[in-house]
């Protein structure tokens, strides 16, 4: 009797509906992608772990962004959590087992935590499934996910981790497990560290020291592993591959190192004004690797603009936003070859949550839905157009 219990309760509605939004997804990536990325430095970097390795032995020509340090030994500049996420899948299926695999598996992961986030701040399943739908089909989520090249990937990683550590932190609360969930995006894009203060603020009451030390705890294994990992490649513990790459500070977009506050105005305009590409012959519009956009995008994103500012958790999300900005935005690249602007995936989480509290604020109206419809048509177009028809440039 206990038994049937505990299954009518686990195939409840409640239950099923995150294994439903998880398989859709990964089925709407997989049948959208491109097919084999060769951009697969994390599979790679997977099966050298798996070696006891923590470099590459080979150097394929089109792989342009390793670091050579002696005789056919090279290091993946990116963090290596895609590759700890690979690494069990690499071991069972080999080979057969593509990186842009893991992503479809990632992207869906990225649906379900929505899911769950927005469900909890919205307590309404439509708003809950409105918000799912604009992250996962109305943003260029969409487009990362049914890619799966390293630099999508490495975002879609720490997207879904920092999502999880917002549920947690709004649902069990549980310090220890958003610490976990942290330590795991922060070695996904190192520059996510400074979202931890939005964390810290909302575990901040009467037991806040043992809420830190359990906080702390969490993200202890992921920061400890990758300090070690990159003493063991660089001598020290902080992470330079970046700057390592053989003729990087040569190029002309980093004229003044690959961080400087200079380069701002370059991200602003394409965050804001980046348009398509117009021709006189078909297909007429096309994609530009150089971005695209956020209005055009994700127009539905403008409702975070109208979320009340005197809720904390908006003021927080703000600031939040605008301290992963600051860094984002002195990077020497805006992000290309990108459909629309991937680096904004680094704050999407608190701009999700955002449109949620506003969007909960008001009700779904009509233009909610026109709005979330317009996301999807164009980031269908430009998964189409450039996934399976290659028509696409700069």
């Amino acid at each position: 009797m206990k038994q049937k219990k505990f299954l009518s309760a686990y195939f409840s509605k409640k239950n099923l509906v995150y294994p439903v939004i998880f398989v859709f997804f990964l089925l709407l990536y997989y049948l959208t992608s491109a097919g084999h990325t060769p951009y697969d430095y994390f599979t790679r970097l997977a099966d050298a772990f798996i070696k006891g390795q923590y470099f590459l032995t080979d150097n394929p020509p089109w792989l342009n962004e390793l670091i050579p340090v002696g005789n056919q030994t090279f290091y993946v500049v990116y963090p290596p959590m895609p590759a700890i996420l690979a690494i069990p899948f690499r071991f069972i299926f080999k080979a057969r087992f593509y990186q842009e695999y893991l992503s479809f598996l990632v992207g869906a992961g990225v649906a379900a935590a929505t899911f769950r986030l927005a469900r909890k701040i919205s307590k309404k399943v439509s708003v809950a499934t409105w918000i799912t739908l604009l992250t996962s089909m109305g943003s260029v989520v969409w487009f990362l996910s049914a890619t799966g090249s390293s630099w999508y990937l490495g975002q879609l990683t720490a997207m879904f981790f920092v999502t999880l550590a917002l549920g947690e932190l709004f649902t069990k609360k549980r310090p220890f497990i958003v610490g976990i969930f942290l330590g795991a995006a922060i070695i996904s894009r190192v520059n996510l560290v400074v979202i931890y203060p939005f964390f810290l603020v909302f575990l901040f009451d009467k037991n806040w020291k043992r809420n830190f030390l359990k906080l702390a705890l969490g993200s202890a294994p992921f920061i400890v592993f990758n300090f070690y990992y990159n003493f063991l490649r660089f001598g020290t513990i902080f992470d330079r591959a970046y700057y390592l790459i053989p003729g990087v500070l040569a190029e002309p977009w980093y004229e003044k190192g690959i961080l400087n506050l200079s380069y701002i105005p370059r991200h602003l305009k394409v965050i804001f004004w980046e348009l398509p590409k117009w021709q006189n012959t078909f297909p007429f519009v096309k994609p530009s690797w150089a971005g695209l956009a956020i209005w055009i995008t994700t127009p539905a994103f403008v409702y975070a603009l109208w979320a009340p500012i005197k809720k904390g958790v908006v003021k927080a999300s703000w600031i939040t936003i605008l301290m992963v900005c600051l860094i984002i935005f002195s990077h020497g690249t805006t992000g290309f070859a990108q459909f629309g602007y991937r680096f904004a995936v680094d704050f999407y989480p608190f701009l999700i949550l955002l449109t949620t509290v506003s969007v909960t604020k008001t009700g779904l109206k009509w233009h909610h839905w026109l709005l979330l419809a317009l996301g999807i048509t164009v980031n269908l177009w430009g998964v189409l157009w450039i996934n399976k028809f290659g028509w696409v440039g700069f």
